[in-house]
């Protein structure tokens, strides 16, 4: 059940990309959606969606699903807060939603969902965190980069494992993410259109860039 999870997640279109830096978290995304990863449905779509003002996540598989997933961890992640008359750290959060996710799909249902996610935040003592949640619903903390399971992945981490290099700065983290994104946009065909860039913190969550690359065709006598 989990290879064919990732497989389908992989085939779904997207890319994501998440950076560990000297001073905290780069988190990019590109802006095509698109249905079967073979028709462009929308060439403006947000894939980095803030959970509240200290979280952020980017998702990639079923859009359904990773809408939904994001609005239960909202959900739960207030009412744990009010609860426990503190707010959640980004660990909590991250094993909070692969605990929806493994729940999901071990439990009798028509659909399971089908959806991978960043979860990149700033915790109350101004360390930042970044961890990748599989589909299948296991935790691991991104250490230096990632790309969860986007169908972009493979361009993304071939360019990583030769330009990344620890400690970078948050400058130095923006300019790789955004090439990363561009040059997964050049080789997979349901990514593209632009590119969205986060950094978080210990002051906090920013959107540094929105970036939209279109197509100019000429014609040729």
């Amino acid at each position: 059940m989990d290879a064919d999870l990732k497989k389908n997640i992989m085939s779904s279109g997207t890319s994501l990309v998440g950076l560990i830096c000297k001073d905290g978290v780069v988190m990019a995304g590109d802006k095509r959606s698109t249905a079967g990863g073979q028709i462009v449905m929308d060439k403006n779509a947000d894939k980095i969606i803030p959970i509240n003002e200290y979280l952020i996540t980017s998702g990639t598989g079923i859009a359904s699903d990773i809408d939904m997933l994001q609005k239960l961890a909202k959900a739960q992640l207030k009412i744990k807060e009010l609860r426990d008359k503190k707010r959640p750290t980004v660990k909590e959060a991250a094993n909070l939603i692969a605990a929806i996710n493994y729940k999901s799909i071990r439990q009798p249902a028509m659909i399971q969902f089908i959806a991978g996610l960043m979860v990149g935040g700033v915790n109350e003592n101004g360390i930042t965190e970044l961890y990748s949640v599989e589909p299948a619903g296991s935790v691991m903390k991104v250490t230096e980069f990632d790309a969860n399971f986007s169908s972009g992945m493979p361009y993304i981490l071939g360019l990583l494992e030769k330009s990344y290099k620890k400690d970078m700065t948050m400058e130095e983290g923006v300019e790789l993410a955004i090439e990363a994104i561009k040059a997964a946009s050049e080789r997979d065909t349901a990514s593209g259109q632009g590119v969205d860039v986060f950094t978080i913190t210990k002051d906090g969550i920013k959107h540094v860039s929105k970036q939209k690359v279109e197509k100019v065709y000429k014609e040729h006598n």
